[in-house]
């Protein structure tokens, strides 16, 4: 209820209420408001006679009557491509410019069927300025059934896009196949790559943490033991802590030094110590 100071007024009968009237979606203009001397009932029906107008339904379909006059008989009538009947769908007449039958385009469903953006972009390899040029490939919008804000739906016939695609753009069918296997090739292999150089810097950044703790703990024990006892690690023996690149005394016992991790000849996975040469496989999951 809206307080007009001097009474109230209920949501249908305020010409100003946000309620009547659904939010704009982006990029497109606002809707139009209800005029303030009608009601939400006759708003309603002008809605739908602009509805029925613009899809040429109901009482705004074409007329088709075998009274026809001389003039109407010079005329060639538009007739159904598949099986020559008169009541064609007249808005994708009007859209696609292909004069096709509500029951032939149920029939045929290989043909007549709609493809959203998505779908010709990801299965045709189709681009955005392609796709929007409507000379090249005219649409149909529609609101988006997901949400309603979001922009219209952008819908094409599948016959006009498998011409497009299959006898200008990649020349065959099999030409278009070929360069889907070498894209999804190409994803394949940017990702394997991208998952490798990840794995290898992990590897990196866990020695080099293990062996500054070893390290740490080395240098600062070390100290002290060579103090009490004289017999400590390499930090006792020079006086200053143990740095990175520096060899730990360990009593005698060989620790490895692995390097970086390669691929050999035959495609395993393996890393060698430094030291003694010793190569070890490694298995990635």
């Amino acid at each position: 209820m809206t307080d007009t100071k001097g009474g109230f007024l209920s949501v249908e009968d305020d010409p100003f209420s946000k309620h009547m009237s659904a939010p704009a979606r982006p990029g497109q203009p606002e809707q139009e408001q209800k005029p303030a001397h009608m009601t939400a009932a006759e708003w309603e029906r002008m809605q739908l006679i602009r509805k029925l107008q613009r899809n040429k339904a109901g009482p705004y379909e074409p007329g088709i009557s075998v009274l026809t006059d001389k003039e109407d008989t010079a005329k060639e009538r538009k007739k159904c491509r598949e099986c020559g009947s008169l009541e064609i769908d007249f808005v994708w007449e009007e859209t696609f410019g292909c004069a096709v039958c509500g029951k032939c385009k149920e029939r045929y469903p290989e043909r007549y069927s709609l493809l959203t953006k998505t779908e010709a972009k990801e299965d045709y390899l189709l681009t955005d300025p392609e796709l929007k040029d409507p000379e090249l490939l005219p649409h149909l919008s529609k609101p988006n059934p997901h949400k309603s804000h979001w922009h219209d739906m952008m819908l094409f016939l599948r016959y006009q896009v498998e011409e497009y695609a299959f006898n200008v753009k990649w020349g065959s069918a099999e030409a278009l196949d070929a360069e889907f296997e070498k894209r999804e090739q190409d994803k394949k292999r940017r990702k394997e790559a991208k998952f490798k150089e990840k794995l290898l810097d992990l590897k990196r950044k866990t020695r080099t943490e293990a062996f500054r703790r070893n390290t740490g703990k080395l240098g600062g024990g070390g100290g002290g033991i060579a103090g009490a006892g004289g017999t400590g690690g390499s930090a006792g023996k020079g006086g200053k802590a143990t740095k990175f690149g520096d060899a730990i005394n360990n009593g005698g016992k060989h620790v490895h030094e692995w390097g970086r991790t390669v691929e050999n000849e035959e495609g395993m996975t393996v890393k060698t110590c430094t030291s003694c040469g010793m190569e070890v496989e490694e298995l990635e999951f």
